[in-house]
């Protein structure tokens, strides 16, 4: 019992001597940890907090409704009266829904929601959305009757839009229809949540925003006993239901952001555990170099009768050491990380998927847990090698000083079959939208291409033949014997380097796809708008008075509008943007959609389309020509030849109950879009403005005659609105300006993960070669005692490194390249649903992998050092 207690006191004592000695080394391995949980840690906080705030504000606009009807454009109100008057209705009310801005207190614009309601049965369905009376700040006696919620003037504000509008009760505010500002008072406030909201009555939301006999949809409670799929079934059936109506269950739209920034999510989560499989690489090189240099203690302890199994989980309960503070400092740092970005970023991280919610921090235990215990996995890991080789240590011969346990050779088939399985699983399709079989190919990849270190090595010692230089002899013997050691020496620079190598392509490609594609799809010279989102585009939109005055301005040669809107052409996916503008040679040859748009692949002739029209099974309603971008073709498999028919019911046309309510489209080709990501649909604006009557513009492109200023146009066209700010312009040049500082902000993580990745890998091979000189110091002491100066002994080793590091950056890049054709052909096409050229800056690649390899065989001398200047006398004394 003594022998044991003194066992467990002497281990203890090990340990503690280990964290005492070398806290920076341990402190790095701890830190490598930290920032993997915590980027993964606060990525999930950050969406989910997103996506809570974004369900409560979806549950405050629609109340406590069973359902909605939606119909294809807009439903006329006097479905109201009939849907109300159905069994198994308990309460219906229609809602008009609008996004659009209000006028901020210094006139600046700022997004706001309007709807429209009927207050007389708004309470039944949405209790949160019932307008509730108040008194302006100061007032003895109320100013307003029980009925001021029918007057067309005023306006009921939700918490959010106080704050934002910085308003009180009493106040006016001016709200952008169109064109137009329209003043409302401030007459009291609604108890819904989420982003700014105002709700004033319907008959005044219809007048006020063009909207006359429409509404967005109707709400409804059940009555007991009855489900919506059920009722939906019969109601279809009934003459009154509208031709294209669809029946929208109260968690669809949640569902379909979720399903939005899914794969966005996915991919910013694996960034993180990209983060925490190189730092499981910085403890592996940590726990190695330790037990190099407690050999002798774990010899001693040996003999003193710990065992081998004894000394396995004595390195792994360290390792788990490790993981647990690293994962306790990630959870820390990824809470105060996520509180930081919902704060300054409104939760949306770059994406643009959750625009106006400004969620507060949605902390989880259940969470913490999973991503706590990753970091600790990837410490466990990393630590494995490390505590099989302690296990597999003869105390005996350790205590001679003659090293630890052999490196097992691994099969030389090994590194290729696994990239050959790692090539294969890159074809295999994607599940549920995610390319998860695109990332285990990485991973096998990266798995392959480490084993593939020796056989790499050995190949670049073939070409070196030094018989002329005695060190260099034994620089290349020793690395050329020892190449199964150069796999636990490089794994780190091999994974680091093929990471930064496959981010760099990537990126690249992507900006310079994007950069080609800002310069074909901004070809005028000055760009108008007055809606900065498509979900504006209804409410804030550019009237044909504007148009036609813009058109006669002095200085502008041509200018074209664009009609931009969202449709929902299946429930579970998100909506895809339908783009009306100029698209027919008619005007002009150079205007065709070959020449406006991207295309990817060829385009149809048209007289396929004349085809289509005379053989189709409607002929009074004949296909018109549409462009799709890549993710509607991947998304809807809708290839040129295909007919799509979109929910566009002319209700704004003058025969509005004699317009059919699809438009149907014959896709004749595929363009590139990086703008918008679940599809768009482009058309011509003609074909556009005949089927629906809609003559609105949201963004105009002007071409100027020679020697126009543009900035005399701008403030031209801003005298023909009624407010100047409402009207945004840009030049092209300022649009890519500010697009690509966007893109690299956005890309900045990447640039972060390279840097770390490189600077673990460099910290692994002085690790490794400080557990080899520690290992070799009875070698380095015959050599001193030969003559080798320490000079030459240094000069060795480095020789040594540069070898294998020439080996490791070889392989780093041959495998990064293999990483980054996955990235660019797989993962981006199957997560964001758009292609790019693969393209390679092989200059910067070659001083990535110079200043490696340059690193590298400095660090292996700097390693060196130590082990190098002990005395010779004392490390071979062992022989005497």
């Amino acid at each position: 019992m003594r022998s044991l207690v003194f066992l467990l006191t002497l281990l203890r004592q090990v340990s503690l001597r280990e964290w005492r000695l070398h806290p920076v080394r341990q402190g790095l391995a701890i830190v490598a940890v930290a920032l993997g949980v915590a980027l993964a840690f606060s990525v999930h906080l950050i969406n989910e907090s997103a996506l809570s705030e974004f369900s409560s504000a979806v549950r405050s606009a629609t109340g406590e409704s069973d359902g909605a009807l939606h119909c294809p454009q807009a439903c006329d109100d006097r479905l109201w009266d009939v849907l109300a008057a159905q069994d198994g209705v308990e309460a219906a009310t229609p809602v008009l829904d609008i996004d659009t801005y209000a006028l901020g207190p210094q006139g600046e614009r700022k997004a706001l929601k309007v709807l429209g309601l009927d207050a007389l049965t708004v309470a039944a369905v949405a209790p949160d959305l019932l307008p509730r009376m108040a008194e302006p700040a100061g007032s003895a006696a109320p100013t307003e009757t029980r009925l001021a919620f029918l007057e067309p003037d005023r306006l009921f504000l939700n918490p959010a839009a106080f704050q934002v509008l910085q308003v009180r009760v009493g106040d006016r505010v001016g709200v952008q229809a169109g064109l137009d500002i329209r003043h409302f008072k401030v007459a009291g406030s609604v108890a819904a949540g989420g982003s700014p909201l105002a709700v004033l009555d319907i008959a005044g939301a219809q007048d006020r925003f063009h909207a006359q006999g429409r509404v967005s949809r109707i709400e409804w409670r059940l009555e007991p006993g009855y489900t919506l799929q059920s009722l939906e079934a019969a109601w279809r059936k009934q003459a009154w239901w509208p031709t294209g109506g669809r029946v929208q269950a109260p968690e669809e739209g949640t569902q379909r952001v979720s399903t939005a920034s899914r794969a966005y999510r996915v991919n910013l989560t694996v960034l993180a555990l990209v983060a925490l499989f190189v730092g499981a690489f910085l403890v592996f090189s940590v726990q190695a170099l330790s037990v190099s240099q407690r050999m002798p203690s774990l010899a001693l302890l040996g003999v003193m009768g710990l065992s081998a199994r004894q000394r396995l989980q004595l390195i792994l309960a360290e390792s788990v050491l490790l993981g647990l503070v690293g994962s306790a400092m990630g959870l820390l740092l990824g809470t105060g990380a996520a509180w930081l970005a919902l704060r300054w970023l409104a939760g949306d991280l770059g994406g643009g998927y959750f625009p106006g919610i400004a969620p507060s921090l949605q902390f989880s235990g259940t969470a913490a847990l999973v991503f706590g215990v990753l970091g600790m996995v990837a410490a466990v890991l990393g630590g494995w090698a490390p505590a099989r080789q302690a296990q597999a240590m003869a105390p005996a011969q350790a205590l001679k000083g003659l090293g630890g346990a052999a490196v097992r050779a691994m099969p030389s088939w090994l590194g290729p079959s696994v990239l050959l399985l790692g090539t294969a699983l890159a074809f295999a399709p994607s599940w549920k939208g995610l390319p998860l079989a695109a990332y285990g190919a990485v991973a096998l990849m990266l798995l392959g291409g480490i084993a593939c270190v020796p056989s790499v090595v050995n190949g670049v010692l073939r070409w070196a033949h030094p018989e002329d230089q005695p060190l260099a002899v034994l620089a290349v013997g020793r690395a050329r014997h020892e190449r199964q050691a150069a796999t636990v020496a490089v794994a780190g620079v091999v994974a680091s380097l093929s990471l930064a190598v496959a981010l760099t392509v990537m990126v690249s490609s992507f900006r310079s796809g994007v950069s080609q594609w800002l310069e074909q799809v901004l070809p005028a010279d000055l760009y108008a708008r007055t809606a900065t989102s498509s979900a504006a585009s209804e409410g804030a939109f550019l009237p044909p008075r504007f148009i036609e005055a813009a058109s006669q301005l002095p200085g502008v040669d041509r200018l074209e509008g664009a009609r931009v809107r969202s449709l929902v052409l299946d429930p579970e996916r998100p909506a895809v943007s339908l783009i009306a503008r100029p698209l027919s040679p008619g005007t002009s040859p150079s205007r065709s959609a070959a020449q406006v748009l991207p295309m990817v692949g060829p385009v149809l002739p048209m007289d396929r389309l004349a085809q289509a029209s005379s053989a189709g099974a409607v002929p009074e309603s004949p296909p018109i020509a549409g462009y799709v971008s890549e993710a509607m073709e991947m998304l809807y498999g809708a290839g040129p030849g295909t007919i799509l028919e979109l929910p566009l019911a002319g209700s704004r046309h003058p025969n509005a109950e004699q317009a059919p309510p699809f438009l149907r489209v014959m896709v004749m080709g595929v363009w590139r879009d990086y703008a918008r990501q679940f599809g768009a649909v482009a058309i011509d604006i003609e074909d556009y403005q005949r089927h629906t009557g809609d003559r609105r513009i949201n963004d105009l492109a002007l071409q100027l005659q020679p020697g126009t200023d543009a900035t005399l146009i701008q403030q031209a066209l801003r005298g023909l609105a009624p407010e100047a700010s409402l009207i945004e312009f840009a030049v092209p040049s300022e649009i890519r300006t500010i697009s690509m500082r966007i893109f690299d902000r956005s890309f900045a993580v990447t640039y972060y993960l390279q840097a770390l990745a490189i600077g673990i890998g460099l910290f692994g091979i002085a690790a490794s070669f400080s557990a080899q000189v520690l290992a070799r110091r009875k070698e380095f002491g015959l050599l001193q005692h030969l003559g080798l100066t320490r000079r030459q002994i240094l000069a060795v080793v480095a020789g040594e490194g540069a070898a294998w590091t020439a080996g490791g950056a070889l392989a780093g890049v041959a495998l990064g390249l293999m990483v980054s054709a996955v990235l660019v052909h797989v993962v981006n096409p199957q997560s964001f649903h758009w292609t790019m050229e693969l393209i390679v800056p092989w200059m910067r690649l070659a001083l990535l992998a110079g200043a490696v390899l340059l690193a590298g065989s400095a660090t292996a001398a700097l390693a060196a050092r130590s082990a190098a200047s002990s005395d010779a006398v004392q490390a071979v004394r062992e022989d005497w």
